[in-house]
């Protein structure tokens, strides 16, 4: 391992999300003198992100989603906190970080924690631009602004985070349409049994399902959206929400010429291609014990534990992050589930255990990932057990 160009310079976190401030938390546990720089375009308020697509029903608005204030985390960690600030470049050679208003700063160890960036659709129409993504904060104290009483909310993308606002919206009170693709809620992660029993359970709120096909125009007409979908069909709603998944923020990474692919690639020490610059969380690609696999993982269990082994890295003792099976609740009160997926490329096929319990077996009949469902969640554990690694 090559020798730091700053031996005296700062561990330099670009982002203040969730990777971000627990790689700090876990690294101060270990280190408490070498000095910390955070950079971030926000507040960098401390927030649970899972929490944006849940909390309507609970009637809280965005700053009540602040579990802590920047402030307090800064005195918390003894950190440096540059908040609003863009960084505009790094010079992985230099080892410096530049920004748009406040100069250049030099690292010891740079960590990039940019999460991912909400994807935008093409469509037609004189209303394109004012469909609404929740990514952030500002973004959900603008889309809680947007909600009239009773409102008519079309949700675009029947994944996790739209059946999630489905269920959340439609609890609250909200008429709700999901336009998707797909056949069934949750077609990628779920037997098709299950998906049936989600899209039933989310139609008892009265959610309204708009399979095989897809948003094309959105037009306003007073105050109202009409959208238009490929198969011909239109709603009119009041709101338009796009929850069709996110994309890795790589452009940092990018254009300083680190290698980047679904995320910015890191080996298992979660360092990227240039010396003394690492990543973790949502814009990460993170190598795989399994041969020839490589994954993103944008889950809060995954970034635990990649922060975990990080800060022992930083703190100068080289570790590999080693990512235990971590099952994923998802936030749909309606029909709770508990999905813990295969590895990509696993091949298999679903098989129903008992009511409300589903394996995904491969060909050498071992358990691979499971589906929970309903009373069957509490489970977990037991089902965790089961899964060959």
């Amino acid at each position: 391992m090559t020798a730091p160009r700053h031996p005296d310079g700062p561990v330099l976190v670009v982002g203040s999300g969730l990777a971000g401030w627990s790689v700090v938390r876990e690294f101060r546990k270990l280190d408490t003198t070498t000095p910390v720089l955070m950079m971030t375009a926000d507040a960098g308020d401390f927030y649970a992100k899972p929490a944006l697509s849940n909390a309507l029903v609970q009637g809280k608005a965005a700053t009540q989603l602040v579990t802590t204030s920047a402030e307090k985390m800064v005195a918390t960690l003894g950190v440096t906190l540059l908040q609003h600030t863009q960084v505009t470049g790094i010079d992985v050679l230099a080892q410096e970080v530049h920004t748009a208003t406040k100069g250049a700063f030099a690292y010891r160890q740079l960590v990039l924690a940019t999460g991912a960036q909400a994807i935008r659709l093409n469509f037609t129409g004189n209303a394109a631009t004012e469909v609404m993504s929740v990514n952030s904060l500002d973004d959900y104290a603008a889309f809680r602004t947007k909600l009239a009483p009773q409102a008519r909310v079309l949700i675009i993308g029947a994944g996790l985070i739209g059946c999630e606002f489905a269920n959340d919206l439609a609890a609250s009170g909200h008429a709700v349409h999901v336009v998707d693709p797909s056949a069934a809620p949750l077609a990628s992660l779920l037997p098709a049994e299950a998906s049936a029993v989600l899209q039933t359970a989310l139609e008892a709120l009265a959610v309204r399902w708009h399979f095989g096909t897809s948003a094309t125009t959105v037009d306003r007409v007073n105050d109202e959206y009409v959208v238009t979908f490929a198969n011909g069909q239109t709603v009119v709603v009041d709101v338009v929400l796009s929850a069709v998944g996110l994309r890795a923020d790589m452009s940092l990474a990018q254009a300083a010429g680190l290698t980047t692919e679904r995320g910015i690639v890191v080996n298992a020490q979660l360092q990227t291609s240039a010396a003394h610059v690492y990543a973790l969380g949502d814009n990460t690609q993170y190598a795989s014990e399994s041969a020839g696999v490589s994954r993103t993982l944008p889950y809060v269990m995954p970034i635990m534990a990649a922060a975990k082994a990080l800060a022992q890295t930083l703190a100068g003792t080289p570790t590999d992050v080693q990512f235990a099976l971590m099952p994923v609740a998802i936030k749909t009160p309606a029909l709770p589930l508990v999905v813990a997926p295969a590895l990509p490329g696993t091949v298999g096929s679903w098989t129903k255990v008992e009511e409300g319990i589903w394996h995904f077996v491969d060909g050498q009949m071992q358990v691979r990932g499971f589906v929970l469902c309903g009373a069957q969640t509490s489970r977990r554990a037991e089902h965790t057990k089961r899964v060959t690694a």
